[in-house]
């Protein structure tokens, strides 16, 4: 067997495993979440092709499958899906169904990216059947991983009875408590804040969207994606994220030292009613008892991990992209903060956390090098330092944040310059090179001899 066939053989078998592993896995959320009395990933799907959706990006996904389609093609499929929409909405409406809370399109847009796989294999081969069901599958990864999202968020309020907080804002005095001024600042200026940050924060699905067009914009015409995109690290950090959620369950700030957020919590569940006006205490900490709802999802922060990767890869994209990425990173770090999600230490692991899953994406891209080899087994142990630090030594970082503080700024700016030094830059336009000069003399004109005996003739001299 040749050399690309070999290759190829070992392509369809990783592709082949991998959706193996992924049905295990969302089968086995599918059971955990049936054991809470809750519907799992798969059920929630299945009711979005009849029942009202419920919020999440499904014409998001059905956009970044159009990135395979021609421009003729994505108007139809654009079309049809929100015909489909109209049609079911005006089902619902007569019959008085639950539209779950407004939310009554994405729908269409479903059954759109599911009617373009079975076009993709009745009615085309080769290449292009692999083509467009590669855009199908990004699609509805890009649903999917909501589903999956929010049964893993389920899983973590309802298997961690007890939380972190009291460990993690005790190591949070090392950078000065940053969420309560924070939640001072977005008081005073409400509501203009209010609205601004909570904009951002809400649709960060919607920038990451943006930015992925712009990465596979070619697709069309190349009649291939681009080895490594945004959409990658976006799912791969909310793979991983939720599973360091069950090793160290935090809720957050607002929750555990406030009144709440979102229709969960409570004065009752918390530690003290402190936040954002009354500086927290040095006291000795230790696990607290929370409610079975309120989600664990505050160690890292991923909101700050997918903001981090939204930068990363618009530093190559037009001025315009990148501003707006900048934009995206600072206003989101100041939603997580203002808001009282996160702690200023769970920003800190959300940086490292997402630089070292994006270092590990290129390095598979690209081939697995010495220094991304370094970077990545760098910055997982400048992770798991982190989080044991918080864990295990709160205390004495409270009691010396002039050293605690600057060492996490430290930790956080090494891995950010390791991972400037070892991602390619740009490599410069060269100007395109001109034909070379013919080394024949001129042809002659009429009258005069062609070939090696003809004379040039002179140019005239200047008068």
């Amino acid at each position: 067997m040749s050399a690309w066939g070999e290759r190829r053989r070992w392509r369809v078998l990783l592709w082949v495993t991998a959706g193996v592993v992924t049905l295990g896995f969302l089968i086995a959320l599918e059971v955990a979440a049936r054991r809470y009395g809750e519907p799992g990933p798969i059920t929630n799907q299945v009711k979005a092709l009849v029942l009202a959706p419920k919020p999440g990006p499904l014409y998001g996904g059905l956009g970044l499958m159009m990135v395979v389609l021609t421009w003729r093609q994505r108007f139809i499929a654009a079309g049809a899906a929100l015909g489909i929409d109209g049609v079911l909405l005006l089902v619902r409406w007569a019959a008085d169904a639950d539209m779950t809370g407004g939310h009554v399109f994405g729908t269409g847009a479903l059954w759109v990216m599911l009617g373009t796989a079975a076009i993709a294999v009745t009615r085309r081969t080769g290449p292009e059947r692999v083509l467009l069901l590669k855009g199908v599958g990004l699609g509805l990864l890009l649903v999917a991983a909501r589903k999956i999202g929010d049964t893993w968020l389920l899983i973590t309020a309802k298997t961690r009875p007890t939380v972190l907080d009291q460990y993690v804002a005790t190591a949070d005095h090392a950078l000065g408590n940053p969420s309560w001024p924070a939640g001072r600042i977005v008081e005073a200026t409400d509501p203009f804040s209010t609205h601004l940050l909570q904009l951002v924060y809400g649709q960060l699905a919607v920038a990451a969207v943006v930015v992925a067009f712009h990465q596979l914009r070619n697709v069309t015409v190349e009649r291939r994606f681009p080895s490594h995109h945004l959409v990658r690290t976006f799912l791969v950090i909310g793979l991983l994220g939720p599973a360091i959620y069950m090793i160290f369950p935090v809720v957050g700030p607002v929750f555990a030292y406030g009144p709440g957020a979102s229709g969960t919590g409570g004065v009752q569940w918390a530690a003290a009613d402190l936040w954002p006006h009354t500086p927290l205490p040095v006291t000795t900490p230790q696990p607290m008892t929370y409610d079975g709802i309120t989600p664990r999802n505050c160690m890292p922060s991923l909101h700050t991990a997918w903001a981090v990767a939204i930068f990363v890869h618009t530093r190559r994209a037009p001025r315009a992209l990148r501003l707006a990425g900048t934009f995206w990173l600072v206003v989101t770090l100041a939603a997580t903060l203002g808001f009282g999600y996160h702690y200023g230490v769970d920003l800190i692991a959300g940086v490292v956390f997402a630089l070292t899953i994006e270092a590990a994406l290129r390095s598979l891209d690209r081939g697995w090098d010495r220094p991304g080899i370094l970077l990545v087994t760098y910055g997982t142990a400048v992770f798991t330092a982190l989080l044991v630090s918080y864990r295990c030594l709160p205390t004495q970082m409270a009691a010396y944040p002039e050293v605690s503080g600057p060492l996490l700024i430290l930790a956080m700016t090494s891995v950010i310059y390791g991972f400037v030094r070892t991602t390619p830059r740009p490599s410069p336009r060269l100007p395109s090179p001109r034909p070379p000069v013919e080394d024949a003399a001129p042809k002659a004109t009429t009258g005069e001899q062609e070939g090696p005996a003809a004379t040039p003739r002179r140019a005239p001299e200047p008068r």
